[in-house]
């Protein structure tokens, strides 16, 4: 089993900032990415930035406000949120990319959280 555990939302004013972190366990496995997704009301879910293979990637709309890291030690991954809007709220969803053994087999599959709420106060 791998569960992905997410922490770090809330209410905040436009203009402020959240960190929002989420961590990985569960059985043996290996991380191939990580990122972060977000799903406002009526609408659907959108990329918002991922991590892997050496590089990140992010959505035009939060380039040079969000930043994505990890801690691969720790299995986990952080989004620190800058300069929030008010159209950055939404549910926030960790997704982990995972290599992993079920019995004989290799497993490769995207994994995701239970999702937090962020909300901008404007």
């Amino acid at each position: 089993q791998v569960q992905l555990v997410e922490s770090g939302g809330g209410l905040v004013q436009a203009g402020g900032s959240l960190r929002l972190s989420c961590v990985v366990s569960g059985s043996t496995f290996s991380i191939n990415a990580m990122g972060w997704y977000r799903q406002a009301r009526g609408k659907q879910r959108e990329l918002v930035a991922v991590s892997g293979s050496g590089s990140t990637n992010y959505a035009t709309s939060v380039k040079g406000r969000f930043t994505i890291s990890r801690d691969n030690a720790k299995n986990a991954v952080y989004l620190q949120m800058n300069s929030l809007k008010s159209e950055d709220t939404a549910v926030y969803y960790c997704n982990a990319d995972l290599t992993r053994r079920a019995g004989s087999s290799i497993v490769r599959a995207e994994y995701w959280g239970q999702g937090t709420q962020v909300t901008v106060s404007s």
